[in-house]
């Protein structure tokens, strides 16, 4: 029991030990310092470290040839999708279509090595697209980027991207909330979905920025609509409806069968499997009957390249030169410092949405899929997908929702699916682009919309009312900062509001009074320097202003719990100094109680004097009723013996 009461840590000023030199205590922290550098670098430079970083040599040795199939179905199936959309998607980063395909393989190649997910495919992507749109340069007079502007960007946005997974700055992401995720992604959809309306209508008007520019520019110019693109466009929004209903239904029956054990005939298997593909592979077959209408009005004479439909155009074949990102284009007058500038904050939020996006899609496959990904390592994939694509004229690029779920559904069995999608698309590039000039806009319009829309979810605001109404703040200020502001004001303001709270419940933790035989103030958290105030302040309050104000006598112990404290900044250590000076002159004694021995010595080598640490809430209780005795609070009589052992709140702030 006397063990109990005497403090484990009670220090006062020694100025011996204060003005004395310690040349050894610096020795001894700079060789732990070296030490933990060896340590890393020895831990680094393993073959398991290097296998981690090439996931390739983990899973290659691994690999049977009953998966070949499997990989080379799913990488032809994602690549019949990946084609249409990559051109349509060139169409949302307002580049020429082509760039959008320039934008498919080279990430399907690259994570083969790099990536840690079977199912995820990099590549062009809705979001993407609109953050190309948004920081891609100045719009020149036929409406589209410069490309010299998104390829650099492309460039830099992997290099952030490497360099933050070499460092392992993954855990960034985590800083962005779900409702602010769900609402960008919501005003991303909305802004991309209406800015295809004047494809449909076949209407063109001034460079819009914003969703509400688009909106002006759709009713400014509706009277001028072409009812051949509107009609095209029909016939597409039918024609993928029913293409999606089949697939279900064909999945549908399938699981059906399986789950009965029913004995199917090969025949009715490769039927179903057949019209599953055609239900998968939607925006491929919409867009090439579009084609094909487009192209036998034109050879029968009926129509010309402008006419009925507003169709793609001439666009160049074969792939692009492998060659590194210009940073600057005398012959168009863009020099280095022009190409950043015009960037803008692109360079730091287009690298940060596309981790986001393509981390969001790998931990949801890898959790329905049974196995895990490294954030890290996916950073470090993705960096180098975008640093590659940027020497063949990509546009920044990231894990795709729609076509990952295809890759999933498909059966893949590893990233070598990857290189089939990847395969193909060289191809359509190589030997088809001489046809994509009979696409329809409207076709490629119908897609994005129907693919953006299932991205809009206002179901999750009940969702949000039900569990933390204060989360509907972030959601309504991104998106409708989004929809009026632009995308990136959105984004920006939403993870600003977000900080905001983190910060406030920093500098507000819980403080709560409780009286047992002594007066006990709980910490409910770490203190640091935006907290130290406010809990400096409580303890005051909670201790000796509350007595003053009742006219009571002050204890002559107060005791703080710091069971849930572990962090402290110098900060603290200069409040914790001024918060046992104020007690000293009330002639309070100030204890601490359940400090970790890490806490307690920072506190020891700050040399705070009268400082009195004890190992437990109880170890302090003993010490100071076997020298005070009980003590009073002012909203409640001593305690008597029956309830010594009930705790009673006497106050909490926040």
């Amino acid at each position: 029991m006397a063990s109990q009461s005497e403090p484990l840590i009670q220090v006062t000023p020694d100025p011996e030990r204060a003005n004395s030199n310690t040349p050894n205590s610096s020795i001894s922290e700079f060789t732990i310092m070296k030490n933990d550098v060896k340590n890393y670098l020895r831990k680094s430079c393993t073959v398991k470290n290097w296998r981690r970083k090439l996931p390739i040599t983990i899973w290659l040795p691994k690999y049977k040839a009953s998966y070949l199939l499997n990989d080379f179905v799913a990488g032809l199936t994602v690549g019949l999708t990946v084609i249409p959309q990559g051109l349509a998607y060139a169409t949302v980063a307002k580049l020429p279509v082509q760039y959008g395909l320039y934008s498919a393989f080279m990430g399907c190649f690259v994570y083969c090595f790099l990536g840690t997910a079977k199912d995820i495919t990099l590549g062009p992507t809705a979001i993407m697209s609109l953050m190309v749109s948004q920081f891609g340069g100045p719009i020149n007079q036929y409406g589209f980027h410069d490309p010299i502007y998104a390829i650099l960007l492309t460039f830099i946005c992997g290099c952030i991207q490497l360099g933050m997974g070499i460092v392992h700055l993954g855990f960034l992401v985590n800083f962005i909330s779900f409702p602010v995720i769900s609402a960008f992604t919501t005003a991303a959809a909305i802004t991309i979905g209406f800015g295809q309306v004047k494809h449909i209508l076949g209407i063109s008007y001034h460079h819009a920025d914003s969703f509400i520019q688009d909106v002006e520019g759709v009713i400014e110019n509706i009277k001028d609509t072409n009812l051949w693109d509107l009609l095209m466009a029909a016939c597409c929004f039918v024609l993928l409806v029913l293409l999606k209903f089949l697939k279900s239904a064909i999945t549908k029956v399938e699981d059906t069968a399986a789950e009965e054990n029913e004995a199917v005939p090969i025949w009715k298997k490769i039927i179903w499997k057949f019209l599953w593909l055609i239900g998968t592979a939607k925006n491929a077959v919409v867009v090439i009957t579009a084609a094909l209408v487009a192209w036998s009005l034109v050879a029968s004479g009926h129509g010309t390249m402008s006419h009925p439909f507003t169709l793609v155009g001439d666009i160049p074949g074969g792939l692009p030169p492998f060659e590194p990102p210009d940073f600057s284009d005398p012959s168009k007058n863009i020099t280095s410092s022009n190409t950043v500038s015009e960037l803008n904050v692109g360079i730091i939020i287009v690298p940060l949405v596309g981790f986001l996006e393509s981390i969001a899609i790998g931990k949801a496959f890898a959790r329905q899929n049974n196995y895990k990904i490294d954030t890290n390592q996916e950073l470090i994939a993705l960096g180098s997908a975008n640093i590659l694509g940027s020497f063949m004229s990509s546009y920044p690029v990231t894990g795709s929702f729609s076509r990952t779920a295809v890759n999933s559904q498909s059966g893949v069995k590893t990233p070598l699916g990857g290189v089939f999608t990847g395969t193909l698309i060289i191809l359509a590039l190589v030997l088809l682009t001489s046809w994509f000039k009979y696409i329809p806009e409207a076709s490629l319009a119908a897609v994005i919309i129907v693919a953006v829309a299932q991205m809009i979810d206002f179901s999750v605001l009940k969702k949000l009312w039900k569990v933390c109404k204060l989360d509907l703040l972030p959601w309504f200020v991104t998106v409708i900062l989004s929809l009026v502001l632009g995308i990136e004001i959105g984004i920006i303001c939403g993870i600003g509001v977000d900080l905001l709270f983190i910060l406030y419940r920093a500098a507000r933790p819980k403080v709560q009074a409780v009286t047992r035989e002594v007066l006990v103030i709980k910490l409910s958290n770490g203190i640091q320097y935006p907290s130290v105030d406010h809990i400096t302040s409580s303890v005051v309050e909670y201790g000796l202003e509350e007595y003053e104000e009742q006219l009571i006598e002050p204890p002559k112990a107060v005791i703080v719990d710091c069971s849930n404290v572990f962090t402290v900044d110098y900060t603290t250590v200069q409040g914790m100094t001024e918060l046992i000076y104020e007690y000293k002159k009330a002639d309070v004694h100030l204890v601490f109680a359940g400090l970790e021995q890490s806490i307690s010595e920072v506190f020891q080598k700050a040399e705070i004097s009268g400082f009195t640490s004890y190992g437990s809430v109880e170890d302090a209780i003993s010490a100071i009723v076997g020298e005070y005795g009980t003590q009073n609070n002012p909203k409640q009589k001593l305690l008597g013996s029956s309830s010594e052992n009930r705790p009673y709140i006497s106050n909490q702030k926040t």
